[in-house]
C-alpha cells in the first residue's frame, strides 16, 4: 500500500510510480521465495541456506527501517513552500516566506497632519485611502469648515521610516492642499473636547494661565497684551469689536483688562472653529476676574529667620510699593536699569497675573523683603528679581529664582532670560546657581542672561522639597 508523503493545499497526494515499484518488488519477492523453497526441500544444503536467507532477510528490514527514519517521511527541499493553510497559521508570520518584511522593530512615530480638502463627496474617503496604503493609522479626526473647502486635522501613527516630505506628498496625490505637518507626542493622544475643558479648568485657577492656555490650545504662537494705555503715556492701540477679529494668520481680541490681546501664528492660517475657541477662553477668563491661586511656604533662613514665599498680584500692591521706598537707588537702579521714578506704573504691570507670575518673600510680621516675576514676553519669558538691602544675601534671591524656573518648566517654556548689568553680581550668581546652561549677551552695556531649561537638571527642581537646605549654600553663592 502507497504511502502518503506529502500534502497539497489540505488534501493526500498519491504517486503512481512509487505504486508501481512496490508492485514489482512484490513479485520479485515471491519469485524469490518459490526458489528458496525449493531449493530447501530438494537440495543437500537446505537448512543452511534457510538459515542465511533468515540473516539476509533480517538485515534487510533493518536497512529499510533505518531508511525510512531517515529520509521516508522528509519532504523535499523544493516543496517547503507548498505548505497548508493551518500550517502557515501556526508557525506564523514570521516562516511565511511570502509574508512582507516587517517594520524595523515595529518603530513608529505620532504626526499632527493639516490638510484642506474639497467639500465634496469622497474626498477625505481618497484621502484616508492614501493614508492606509502608507501604513498609517488614523488615531483623531477633527474637521474645519470653510467658505470653501475644509481643513481636516488629523492625529497620525506612522512607521518610523516614513518621513515628513513623503507623508505630504502622499496626502498632496490623494488631493490635500496647504498641507501642514509636525511631529507630535502622547500629550496630543487627548481629544480635543477634553484639551479644550482642562485648559478652561487651568485658567478658571489662575489668571496667569490664559497666555499658556491659548498657546496650548493653538500651537506654537506668539501672544502680546497690549494695555489700553501705554505705560509711557500716548495713544494705546485700536480697539476691537466684542466679538473680535480675524485676520487669516492673526486673531485680534479684547483683553479682559481692556486693550487688546493679540495672537499670531505666521506659519498656519488659524481656522474659524480655532477664533472661536480662543474667544471662548478669552471670555471666561474675564467673566471670572483676576485671581490667583492661595498657599504658601513657610521657609526657614541659615540665621534662624523664616520667611514665607507666596503668589501676589496687584492685590499686594500698597506693601510691593512700601518695600520700593525702602530699597537704595542702587538697588532700584540694577533692577530697572536706570531711575525707577515711576513705581506704581511699573509695580501696577509688574503685580497683574495677566502678564505673568509674581512671588514674594515676606516676613513673620507681613513684611514683603522680595519680590521674583516671571513674565510672559510673546514667545519668550523674561525673569526678574528685587530684594530689599537689608535682606540681600542671604539666599532669598536664589530661592524666588529657583521656584520661577520651575514654574517656567511647567508650563512649557523652554528657556527663560534675565537683563541686568555686569555689576549686578548678585543676578549672575543667582543664574549660575540653577545649575542650567547659560547664554551671554551684551546689548549697548546691558547683560542678558539666558537658561535653557530642557535640559535633565531641570526635573531636579521641579520639587520644593529641600528647599529650605539650599538656602545656606544660595546665600554664600551671593
Amino acid at each position: 500500500m502507497s504511502r502518503v508523503t506529502r500534502t497539497k493545499h489540505g488534501r493526500p497526494v498519491h504517486h503512481w510510480r512509487r505504486d508501481l515499484v512496490e508492485l514489482a518488488a512484490l513479485f520479485t519477492a515471491v519469485a524469490v521465495a518459490d526458489g528458496v523453497a525449493n531449493l530447501i526441500g530438494h537440495g543437500p544444503d537446505g537448512p543452511a541456506l534457510l538459515v542465511i536467507s533468515a540473516v539476509v532477510l533480517a538485515a534487510t528490514a533493518g536497512f529499510h527501517t533505518w531508511w525510512a527514519r531517515h529520509h521516508g517521511h522528509a519532504p523535499p527541499a523544493e516543496d517547503t513552500g507548498a505548505r497548508s493553510a493551518a500550517e502557515v497559521r501556526s508557525a506564523g508570520p514570521a516562516q511565511d516566506p511570502d509574508a512582507s518584511a516587517p517594520d524595523t522593530a515595529g518603530a513608529s512615530v505620532l504626526w499632527r497632519m493639516r490638510t484642506t480638502v474639497r467639500d465634496e463627496p469622497g474626498s477625505l474617503a481618497a484621502l484616508c485611502t492614501a493614508l492606509a496604503g502608507r501604513r498609517v493609522d488614523i488615531l483623531s479626526l477633527q474637521t474645519h469648515p470653510l467658505t470653501e473647502g475644509t481643513v481636516d486635522e488629523f492625529l497620525l501613527r506612522a512607521p518610523a521610516a516614513l518621513t515628513a516630505t513623503e507623508l505630504t506628498r502622499t496626502v498632496s496625490l490623494a488631493g490635500g492642499a496647504s498641507t501642514w505637518t509636525e511631529r507630535a507626542d502622547a500629550h496630543d493622544l487627548v481629544d480635543a473636547p477634553t484639551r479644550v475643558l482642562a485648559l478652561a479648568a487651568r485658567t478658571a485657577l489662575d489668571t496667569a494661565e490664559l497666555p499658556l492656555a491659548l498657546r496650548q490650545l493653538l500651537g506654537r504662537c506668539t501672544i502680546r497684551s497690549l494695555p489700553a494705555t501705554p505705560f509711557g503715556g500716548g495713544r494705546g492701540p485700536e480697539p476691537v469689536p466684542a466679538e473680535g477679529v480675524l485676520e487669516d494668520t492673526v486673531m485680534r481680541l479684547r483683553a479682559p483688562e481692556g486693550g487688546v490681546l493679540t495672537v499670531e501664528r505666521p506659519y498656519l492660517p488659524f481656522t474659524p472653529a480655532e477664533f472661536a475657541r480662543a474667544r471662548a477662553l478669552v471670555e471666561l477668563d474675564s467673566r471670572l476676574g483676576p485671581r490667583i491661586p492661595g498657599g504658601h511656604d513657610v521657609l526657614t533662613l541659615p540665621e534662624g529667620a523664616d520667611i514665607t514665599v507666596r503668589r501676589v498680584d496687584t492685590g499686594d500692591l500698597t506693601a510691593a510699593g512700601a518695600m520700593h521706598e525702602r530699597c537704595s537707588q542702587r538697588t532700584l537702579g540694577l533692577r530697572y536699569h536706570g531711575p525707577a521714578g515711576d513705581t506704581d506704573r511699573y509695580l501696577n504691570h509688574l503685580l497683574s497675573p495677566r502678564f505673568g507670575r509674581t512671588l514674594a518673600a515676606q516676613t513673620a510680621s507681613g513684611r514683603i523683603v522680595g519680590l521674583g516675576h516671571l513674565l510672559w514676553d510673546g514667545d519668550e519669558t523674561e525673569v526678574a528679581l528685587l530684594v530689599e538691602d537689608a535682606w540681600q544675601r542671604r539666599g532669598i534671591g536664589a530661592e524666588l529664582l529657583g521656584r520661577l524656573v520651575t514654574m517656567a518648566v511647567e508650563a512649557g517654556c523652554e528657556s527663560v532670560y534675565a537683563v541686568t548689568q555686569a555689576s549686578n553680581t548678585g543676578m549672575v550668581a543667582a543664574m549660575r546657581g540653577l545649575g542650567l546652561p547659560l547664554d551671554y549677551q551684551i546689548e549697548e552695556g546691558t547683560l542678558v542672561v539666558t537658561a535653557r531649561l530642557d535640559t535633565a537638571a531641570v526635573a531636579a527642581r521641579a520639587s520644593h522639597e529641600g528647599r529650605a537646605e539650599r538656602l545656606g549654600e544660595a546665600a554664600r553663592r551671593d
